[in-house]
């Protein structure tokens, strides 16, 4: 029997986070096959050099001191912290100035080491020690095992021993979500280009297959590989692909509806949905001028975005936070439960994603699958996973996206070529069980052996 150790580190370190990969992560693992005779799915974490089987993702409950919640708190005043770093930077003195941008540099990173990095530091070095023992178990691998690399991995530690694995005979997959930082690196941290390039390079050298969440980031996958190592070590890997799936895994119905959320919905006029994080990448301020061009002709329909805010936004949030119609006509969320995202969901009149790029979409299928129709960038992935059900727009012209608003508006009818009503999507259970099928496929065609990774490795 085919044994996967299907690997979990971040979300078992971090169990409280729920943003797109998080959310994949646990519910991949939540869904593993159980029964199959032909594989063992284990789920696996790789800490301190060493590898467990995990026993739960939950976090744990911790009846008088919540160091968990200690550190989620810690980690969102550090990300305030350095927001504010970034607007007075942009202010005089600072502005005009190197030698005082540095000095204010110098400053808040030696504030944020004493009051935020070490009190971190020791809070995940007392959370280790205890979540440890009661949340995992160790695990002793074997020749002919498969490392599903699905968590996000590229600010691990665990590379040494991923390597000393394959010297042993288990073979590598890794899951790749997207290639954004590579191929779209405006959009994203300076730190993260760089931590993403040099896990690209590791990944190439050491995986045997990899399975991307599209189609569209598998091909972009394989030419990267054919850039990085050329056509005859590519010729020795295989790519394949599968879908993510739709459901709202943390929905408690004992948690209420955020009031304001609920609020906002008495009003019938209708209201368009954007779910993602606030960062460069999402587009929103493209969502900003075609909304202010629609109710500048007179337009009743409301913009509802959705989600945490994230980096180089500082702008754009000012621009939310200062708008006219703010908590009118433009309304944000930045901290929604799954409760709450599944009533805006069943509530909104249209979700709209103007994403310049995308590994696959998620918040497309999540509504979709509910009955919202969907509007979206034209994009490849879009495409892929939206076809004839969604109606798309082009992205250097928001007046394409306030056509299709106006058209909604007086004709009743979603602008699409088939009823997003006769749209159906895999659930997470189809999604994981899709997965292992698709690594067990590849696996039994090339069976690696010990001979082949350790020179892979040397």
């Amino acid at each position: 029997m085919t044994r996967l150790l299907v690997e979990c580190t971040y979300v078992f370190e971090h169990p409280e986070a729920n943003s797109g990969i998080q959310r994949v992560v646990r519910n991949v693992i939540t869904e593993l096959p159980k029964n199959n005779p032909a594989v063992e799915c284990i789920p696996v974490v790789m800490l301190k050099g060493a590898l467990y089987q995990v026993t739960s993702l939950a976090p744990l409950k911790v009846p008088k001191l919540d160091l968990m919640g200690v550190r989620v708190r810690l980690e969102q005043i550090a990300n305030r912290f350095w927001l504010m770093h970034r607007t007075l930077e942009r202010r005089t003195p600072f502005r005009q100035s190197r030698f005082a941008r540095r000095v204010l540099y110098v400053g808040c990173r030696l504030a944020a080491f004493a009051a935020l990095s070490v009190p971190i530091r020791l809070l995940n070095y007392c959370l280790r020690r205890q979540e440890i023992p009661t949340r995992c178990q160790p695990l002793q691998h074997q020749a002919g095992d498969q490392l599903v690399l699905l968590d996000s991995s590229w600010h691990a530690d665990f590379f040494p021993l991923a390597e000393q694995l394959k010297r042993d005979g288990v073979g590598i997959v890794s899951v790749i979500y997207d290639l954004i930082p590579l191929t779209h690196p405006q959009f994203c941290d300076a730190g993260l280009v760089r931590v993403f390039n040099e896990w690209f390079d590791w990944i190439a050298k050491t995986a045997d297959g990899y399975v991307a969440i599209s189609a569209t980031i598998s091909d972009q996958v394989r030419e990267e590989m054919l850039r990085r190592v050329g056509s005859e070590q590519v010729a020795q890997r295989w790519f394949d692909h599968f879908h993510l799936g739709s459901e709202l895994d943390l929905t408690d119905d004992a948690l209420p509806v955020e009031p304001a959320l609920k609020q906002m919905f008495k009003n019938k006029d209708p209201v368009y949905l954007m779910v993602s994080t606030i960062e460069p990448r999402k587009n929103h301020a493209y969502l900003l001028d075609a909304f202010e061009l629609a109710w500048a002709k007179g337009s009743r329909a409301r913009l509802c975005i959705a989600g945490r805010i994230g980096w180089k936004c500082d702008a754009l949030i000012e621009r939310i936070r200062q708008h006219p119609q703010l908590n009118q006509r433009l309304f944000m969320f930045n901290a929604l439960t799954d409760k709450s995202l599944e009533y805006a969901y069943s509530n909104a009149t249209a979700l709209v994603f103007p994403s310049y790029v995308e590994g696959f979409g998620l918040p497309l299928v999540e509504a979709m699958q509910r009955g919202l129709p969907a509007m979206g960038s034209d994009i490849p992935v879009f495409r892929e996973i939206g076809g004839p059900f969604m109606a798309y727009f082009d992205l250097d012209e928001p007046q394409t996206l306030v056509d299709l608003m106006t058209q909604m508006e007086t004709t009743g009818t979603f602008p699409a070529e088939r009823d997003v009503k006769e749209w159906r999507w895999l659930g997470w259970r189809e999604a994981s069980a899709q997965l292992v099928e698709r690594v067990l496929r590849h696996v039994r065609k090339t069976p690696a052996t010990v001979e082949r990774q350790h020179a892979d490795c040397s």
